[in-house]
């Protein structure tokens, strides 16, 4: 074989380090979650990478867990896998040694060495038993003769402890541990970082600010009438529900350019000297995920129509159910919106987001009986609530931010004439 095609072998299948790639702006570590060969999420089933199995470029070999979001680790080569540096559940740093590739090489070759090794592993395991048995089946008739002799004295003691009264069993319960309260048992299943994350953000916003909540309700009829009505015209023209969180959306930004404090935020060193003011708006949307709660954020929310607004959320929303959505989603927002009522809650007083100032709590709308004209009325109602830090909103400011959004809704003619 000449030099030359030796060198062009050897460069073909030459071993590349691949590190752990940054995962975002302040995050230096992270946990491996998993090695996945496969991701089908709903059936939550993966298939792990293993040493010896070949990756093409671009394909995602594992996954990296934050305090945020899963990022997502993608081969820059074409190879064989020939070395993992970490265990799934280890923590890996930025920048750190995670899997060897050999570069080169086809799917085909290792499918043969796999399959050859499979043929070849059953044929220890079927011999080794035989041996045994062999041996066990000479060595029995050994002990033939003093399974007798046990016998007849064991029927002798049998006889002599037939006359002696044998003592009456110790009473006990009917009904044990076990069926007074059933099988059960605990598992302890380690938190993952998202999850810590937000139960330390949670306690943090709880320590830092003097949370204080005030409440309201909104007759829904004619924001439902008016959902009603253009909803099946929307969705042909644009290709998108119209739900109502646009339209408190659109409310809570002209209370928040009405009631500019509400939309500030504290910052600075010992707690926080500043008052920081804001003249845009990019609104955080509370999303549910299988991890926890996200708040992707749209961006400058008070410059976006109805339509604009619905699109947003449809999509940010999306991509956190299917754990796509990336730090950059979800960095800044001046003002959460959160959403139980779409879980059926009646009544609650959210978190606030920090380092954000209050949050906007929606929930479930029922009907009512409520006064109406001097009349009793059945009226589809929401109760809505409003968490404020209360070392920077005043009581007055947050009653009025919450009646000015009240009133938006009530009559959506005012989100036209922005009055």
């Amino acid at each position: 074989m000449s030099t030359g095609l030796l060198l062009m072998i050897q460069k073909s299948q030459a071993s590349k380090v691949v590190k752990v790639p940054a995962l975002a702006e302040s995050i230096t570590e992270g946990t491996l979650s998993r090695w996945n060969k496969s991701n089908i999420i709903s059936g939550e089933f993966f298939l792990r990478y293993e040493v010896g199995d070949f990756v093409q470029q671009d394909e995602e070999v594992a996954t990296i867990e934050t305090d945020k979001v899963d990022a997502p680790v993608n081969s820059p080569y074409t190879g064989t896998i020939v070395e993992l540096y970490a265990k799934e559940d280890d923590t890996v740093s930025v920048d750190q040694d995670l899997f060897k590739i050999e570069t080169g090489g086809t799917p085909a070759e290792e499918t043969e060495t796999t399959k050859e090794e499979a043929k070849e592993e059953p044929k220890v395991e079927k011999e080794e038993p035989k041996k045994e048995e062999l041996k066990e089946e000479k060595e029995e008739p050994k002990k033939e003769e003093p399974k007798k002799e046990e016998s007849k004295e064991r029927k002798k003691e049998l006889k002599e402890q037939e006359k002696i009264p044998s003592p009456s069993p110790p009473k006990t319960d009917s009904k044990s541990a076990t069926t007074l309260y059933g099988d059960r048992e605990d598992r302890h299943v380690k938190m993952n970082r998202m999850r810590l994350r937000i139960a330390e953000r949670l306690k943090e916003s709880q320590n830092t600010a003097a949370s204080l909540t005030t409440f309201n309700e909104i007759d829904m009829s004619n924001i439902i009438d008016l959902r009603n009505t253009y909803k099946d015209s929307i969705m042909q023209k644009h290709g998108v529900k119209l739900g109502f969180m646009s339209a408190f959306v659109k409310a809570s930004v002209f209370a928040l350019q009405e009631i500019p404090i509400v939309n500030a935020s504290i910052e600075g060193p010992d707690g926080g000297d500043t008052i920081v003011y804001r003249d845009y708006v990019d609104m955080s949307v509370a999303v549910a995920t299988p991890k926890g709660l996200v708040t992707p954020v749209v961006r400058n929310a008070h410059l976006l129509s109805f339509i604009e607004i619905e699109n947003a959320i449809a999509e940010l929303g999306k991509k956190a159910r299917d754990g796509k959505i990336t730090i950059e989603d979800m960095a800044g927002g001046t003002f959460t919106i959160s959403n139980g009522g779409v879980y059926g809650s009646l009544y609650g007083t959210p978190i606030i987001n920090m380092p954000q100032s209050a949050i906007l709590g929606m929930h479930a709308t029922k009907e009512r009986p409520v006064a109406v004209n001097g009349k009793v009325e059945i009226r589809p109602m929401m109760y809505v609530a409003l968490t404020y830090d209360h070392r920077l909103i005043d009581g007055r400011e947050a009653v009025i931010f919450l009646k000015t959004i009240k009133e938006q809704i009530e009559d959506p003619r005012r989100l036209l004439l922005s009055i």
